[in-house]
């Protein structure tokens, strides 16, 4: 029996907590561990995860080192070390329901135009979570899918993510052929950049796949107590922000640069500190840095050309 799928967890770092209950759900999968491959892309850990993680318990697992830092190289190292037909990225806080890995197998068979498909990431917080963190639940890439959804373009989460080598491969290439993609994904623990997801998604559609949600796919998400520090989260927002604003950029749509004088600046900014709320301003705020940044990004490019 020829091997359909592989397992690719890309980590930095990891809490081994964490990483735990990833791998103690990966071995109570209900598809044996013949049916599929596992690899660990271990990006710049420290020590080496090979030094300390024990893989087994899988007759078909390995562990690989990316030294580029950052999850758009980890995960590009994950698709070029795949042959299989199907990928599917875990994130090394994601517990999956024991049937995911089957059921992933089912959809890929039963939707042959399907791309790319994920499923419910459901939140669980390491302490209380405040009352507004609903705010934030895209970006901590937590939702409820309760029907199956599948239409050109719809946003998943990397984590989580099953897609065909078709859409492995070319991702492959447009990332290697265009290094001003390297903007997109995150960097290590500090740099919160994201979109790698949209891109991959953006890719599917491109090759007249489709992109599906389906309710029978489901995780947990398991996180920090310092992610739902609002500080972090306004970070992240900012870091968003600015990789969605590259990614649009790079498929012909750029940011328009914001043109204000200095004196309109402040007094805007005053407006803002004495009736807005502080998480609006602070996001606003966010926003607006993001974009003067994509935009002096996207500026150096025109100058390198």
């Amino acid at each position: 029996m020829s091997v359909e799928l592989t397992v690719v967890i890309c980590t930095h770092n990891p809490r081994e907590d964490y990483l735990g209950r990833t791998l103690d759900a990966l071995k109570a999968q209900t598809l044996p561990y013949e049916q599929w491959d596992f690899l660990v892309v271990d990006n710049a850990s420290d020590p080496p995860l090979r030094e300390r993680l024990d893989l087994s318990w899988h007759p078909q697992s390995r562990i690989v080192e990316e030294p580029e830092l950052g999850i758009l190289p980890c995960r590009i190292r994950g698709l070029t070390e795949t042959k299989t037909p199907l990928v599917l990225f875990v994130d090394d806080d994601n517990v999956l329901a024991e049937n995911y890995l089957e059921e992933s197998m089912r959809i890929g068979a039963e939707y042959p135009l399907m791309g790319t498909w994920g499923g419910s990431m459901i939140a669980e917080y390491e302490c209380n979570p405040p009352e507004w963190i609903g705010e934030f639940s895209n970006l901590l890439a937590c939702r409820k899918v309760d029907k199956i959804r599948w239409t050109n373009f719809i946003m998943i989460p990397t984590a989580g993510m099953c897609l065909r080598r078709e859409i492995a491969d070319e991702f492959v290439r447009r990332v290697q052929g265009d290094p001003r993609r390297k903007h997109l994904g995150r960097r290590g623990k500090e740099g919160l950049t994201n979109a790698e997801d949209e891109d991959l998604a953006l890719t599917a559609s491109d090759l007249k796949f489709s992109i599906g949600s389906f309710p029978s796919l489901s995780m947990k998400h398991l996180i920090s107590a310092g992610r739902l520090e609002l500080d972090y989260l306004i970070r992240l927002r900012e870091g968003t922000d600015f990789s969605v604003m590259i990614l649009h950029a790079l498929r012909g749509d750029p940011p328009q640069p914001v043109v204000t004088s200095p004196l309109r600046s402040w007094i805007g900014g005053v407006r803002r500190k004495l009736f807005w709320k502080q998480r609006d301003r602070l996001l606003f705020e966010a926003n607006m840095r993001a974009r003067k940044r994509a935009c002096e990004v996207i500026a150096e490019w025109g100058e390198n050309e």
